[in-house]
């Protein structure tokens, strides 16, 4: 059924078609129109569930750590803050291999103070354990809602997903979204039925202590989850693709890419302003290509470097920054490349901190600075929107 609804609300109503048994959640811009809609379709009947209210994100995630060990089907959803207050226990969430989904609806961190969106939330709980899932637009990040529990309830994965999406610009935007029917999703997902629970007639432990004997091996297991949740997540996204008609990619997609010499790559809701821009630098002779990355973790070191190999320079844009070296993405497609053959400049610019619009003049500088790269002249990382007048 299409409709034109608010992002947050689309999301809400796929989260409502998974049947979770229990949400819980902290209200925080911008994804607190998320659990307010979830909130009513459980007062009204729609969702069968316990609708939690607790004092903290902290307290949030807790209480699904209960949910999930116990058996049940959990979702929350978060931002910014709210997640840096969860640290602590998404590292829990992971290390007891807890099948939890939750939305992130991206947002900047404090100080300064910022309401709006970039990545750096979720970039900065990159190595949490966690799969995470980067939205390109609403009707992404509700399909994308659904595989998230598929392939985090994988017996084969058991490892929490976060679906990532750019606070404002995607939680807040009215636009028109296929809602998804709830009988058409229970088809698709299958009951979540672990194989570990706690069970009082069956007593196991979770999230015991583990001394230098055996940590490391537990570290493993999570490690060798990830490898495995590379192909699963290609595989739910075709098997979503047949039976909704829609694909969004599996662990990438690409735009343009076949015969591009420049490919940028990038990750959330900029890609929409990228594709305008490359539909004008194609017109006027320049072969630009996109690649959007998908599954950021795990990362798709294999596939990317397929959609890459023809390029002769490849330019990073992303919402995020890592004080003290570059960003991100950056790095971790530069540490892709360094166990390659393959031997191009890529350079990489960040971009659309703190909220900061992404304009299609923007997309033009960071092409004209890998055509320079492309005919050898060097480039350093830079803030590709940095106004100078005011530092």
């Amino acid at each position: 059924m299409m409709k034109v609804v608010e992002g947050s609300y689309a999301v809400a109503h796929a989260a409502m078609c998974c049947s979770p048994d229990v949400v819980s959640a902290y209200p925080i811009t911008p994804q607190t129109h998320i659990v307010e809609h979830l909130s009513q379709l459980v007062a009204d009947g729609e969702l069968r569930a316990e609708f939690l209210t607790v004092d903290s994100e902290f307290s949030a995630l807790s209480v699904l750590v209960g949910v999930s060990a116990a058996g049940g089907r959990s979702y929350s959803s978060t931002t910014s803050q709210g997640l840096a207050l969860m640290y602590e226990v998404l590292y829990n969430v992971s290390g007891m291999r807890l099948p939890i989904v939750m939305t992130v609806a991206n947002r900047a961190l404090s100080a300064p103070l910022n309401i709006w969106n970039d990545q750096q939330d979720s970039i900065g709980a990159r190595d949490v354990g966690w799969i995470q899932l980067y939205s390109e637009n609403v009707q992404e990040a509700v399909d994308t809602t659904v595989q998230a529990y598929k392939i985090a309830e994988s017996l084969e994965i058991m490892t929490p997903v976060m679906v990532c999406m750019d606070g404002f610009i995607l939680t807040h935007v009215y636009e028109p979204v296929e809602l998804l029917d709830k009988e058409q999703v229970a088809d698709f997902l299958p009951p979540y039925r672990p194989t570990d629970i706690l069970d009082p007639q069956n007593p196991k432990t979770f999230g015991a202590f583990a001394d230098p004997s055996t940590y490391t091996e537990f570290r493993y297991l999570q490690y060798e989850a990830h490898l495995k949740a590379l192909s699963k997540i290609e595989n739910v996204a075709k098997e979503y693709a047949e039976v909704f008609g829609r694909d969004f990619g599996g662990l990438l997609d690409a735009y343009q890419a076949d015969d591009a010499e420049i490919i940028i790559v990038t990750m959330g809701s900029v890609v929409g302003t990228i594709k305008e821009a490359i539909d004008g630098l194609r017109a006027e002779g320049t072969k630009v290509g996109l690649v959007k990355i998908r599954s950021y973790r795990p990362f798709p070191a294999q596939a990317l470097m397929k959609e890459l190999k023809n390029a002769d320079v490849i330019a990073v844009i992303e919402k995020d920054i890592c004080v003290g070296n570059e960003a991100a993405l950056l790095t971790d497609i530069k540490a892709a490349f360094y166990n390659s053959n393959l031997r191009m400049p890529i350079i990489g610019f960040a971009a659309g901190l703190g909220g900061r619009d992404i304009t299609i003049k923007d997309i033009r500088k960071a092409v004209e600075k890998a055509s320079a790269a492309r005919k050898g002249i060097e480039s350093q990382f830079e803030f590709l929107t940095l106004r100078k007048e005011i530092l």
